[in-house]
């Protein structure tokens, strides 16, 4: 049976991918009393339509969540921001993990946040590692709220390998002091 290039993680094997990326709450916090700091070579903001468009070595920064990108556009509707897309070769995202220690890094070339959704997504090249764990794919969704991982391999025709790929390191390996695991899992869990 040729593989269909798509894998959607379910308990108890959505366990290992979502240990993995357990870590992040929330991309961009709405609801946090620390405001994005934004940075780029350019900037055009469209007041009347709620887009801002930034370009030129982009970086969003919030406490210690971060987002770097050659292009960064941000939505805002009546609530507030709505939706950060972010493009780059690649574009980099990165943000402490479960309690603060230890950081998820990020890549793709294209980064989405969408608050409505409560969902980012890594498209094409996309790679998440933690704490020497890896998970690649053409494309990575990732529920900030439920933790539920899905990936697609992407296309073979367009050079993708079709397959979704992951590195998970063992349990006990790197397991420190607080009874966390080098996959940010903890024993109890």
């Amino acid at each position: 049976m040729k593989p269909s290039g798509k894998l959607r993680f379910y308990p108890p094997a959505l366990l290992a991918a979502a240990l993995m990326l357990a870590a992040p709450a929330m991309a961009f916090d709405m609801d946090s009393n620390t405001p994005i700091q934004v940075s780029a070579d350019s900037a055009r903001l469209d007041d009347s339509a709620g887009v801002a468009t930034y370009t030129g070595e982009v970086e969003l920064v919030q406490g210690r969540t971060r987002l770097e990108a050659q292009r960064v556009v941000l939505y805002r509707d009546d609530q507030g921001l709505s939706r950060i897309e972010a493009s780059g070769s690649p574009a980099h995202y990165r943000q402490p993990s479960r309690e603060g220690e230890g950081m998820t890094n990020a890549s793709a070339l294209n980064i989405t946040w969408a608050a409505k959704d409560n969902q980012l997504t890594f498209e094409r090249q996309a790679v998440i590692e933690q704490a020497g764990n890896t998970f690649k794919g053409d494309v990575i969704h990732y529920n900030t709220v439920s933790r539920v991982v899905t990936a697609e391999g992407g296309s073979t025709e367009t050079g993708g390998s079709g397959r979704v790929e992951m590195v998970i390191q063992p349990r006990n390996t790197g397991q420190s002091s607080n009874g966390e695991g080098s996959d940010g899992s903890t024993q109890g869990q």
